[in-house]
């Protein structure tokens, strides 16, 4: 069974309530750092974390992955399918996961499975190529298995590019009628978009393929590989996560409008699974729904 860790000094702010200081202890057992929270049920759209800064956002996410990857290698299926997003992500990624994974030892990154939920159609050594700044950023420093990672083949037409892909991915998901993984972090752009998802795009109504190909993405480069909307709704758990005051207006959107036409964003909601929000403050400003506000102190 999972071990929480123990909750940090937090600050816990919900709408209509006054800002409240607690200490960790065992009378507080409402307090709960984030990586702990995404155990308890919540209702859409979600929970939403609220971190003071990226810098505090990046070393809670970090320490979620770590705690998540523990939780599922001493479960039955003993393995890790994390699935990553590119942007800012990689830096922030890059900059505390190596350390909040190092307790853990070479023997735990053995088991783990890593994909993308995006990619441009680029070499690998092109500056746009999610897994080729992973591989130069993160994966210099995270023993996971070659062959564990799972990536396009850039080389191949983007049509045949997705095929390979959704391939791959059914060989590493045995057994699963649609790839499960216990871990997707995803990003919103400030037109709503996931993954390379766009707004009234009809890659949107994909429901039979796992993974599509795009080749007229209104965000350069034009071609691109994405998981559909399906994979990212079975997954077990999935992250958003958002900083800066650019993101402040469509996150309002998303988390507290009912429209008619969804943004692509809004309709990731798991199946079974759980959904969660990691916001900094600046993205967070307009939002009047009630979240955590966390910050260590």
């Amino acid at each position: 069974m999972c071990q929480r860790q123990s909750p940090k000094v937090l600050e816990t702010q919900r709408e209509g309530r006054p800002l409240r200081r607690r200490t960790s202890g065992r009378r507080e057992r409402f307090l709960l750092p984030a990586a702990a929270a995404l155990a308890m049920a919540a209702p859409a759209p979600g929970l939403i974390s609220v971190f003071s800064s990226p810098q505090e956002l990046g070393a809670a996410l970090a320490q979620l992955v770590a705690q998540r990857a523990a939780c599922c290698l001493a479960g039955a299926r003993a393995r890790f399918a994390l699935g990553l997003s590119g942007g800012s992500l990689v830096s922030m990624l890059a900059r505390e996961l190596p350390a909040a994974v190092a307790p853990a030892g070479p023997a735990s990154l053995a088991r783990w499975t890593l994909g993308f939920c995006d990619e441009r159609l680029v070499p690998f050594d092109h500056a746009e190529s999610t897994y080729g700044l992973y591989r130069t950023h993160l994966l210099s420093r995270l023993p996971i298995p070659e062959s564990q990672v799972i990536t396009i083949n850039p080389e191949l037409p983007v049509e045949e590019a997705a095929e390979d892909y959704a391939k791959k991915l059914r060989q590493a998901f045995q057994g699963d009628s649609i790839p499960v993984f216990d871990l997707l972090i995803l990003g919103v752009g400030p037109d709503g978009h996931t993954c390379s998802l766009f707004p009234d795009h009809p890659l949107l109504q994909e429901r039979e393929k796992i993974v599509a190909p795009i080749s007229d993405s209104p965000k350069p480069p034009p071609q691109r590989v994405t998981l559909t909307l399906p994979v990212l709704n079975a997954a077990r758990t999935v992250i958003f996560v958002a900083t800066g005051e650019g993101k402040a207006a469509v996150l309002k959107r998303i988390l507290e409008d009912q429209e008619e036409n969804p943004l692509p964003a809004a309709l990731v909601q798991p199946h079974t699974g759980k959904l969660c929000w990691f916001l900094d403050e600046a993205a967070a400003r307009l939002l009047t729904v009630p979240f955590e506000k966390h910050s260590t102190l």
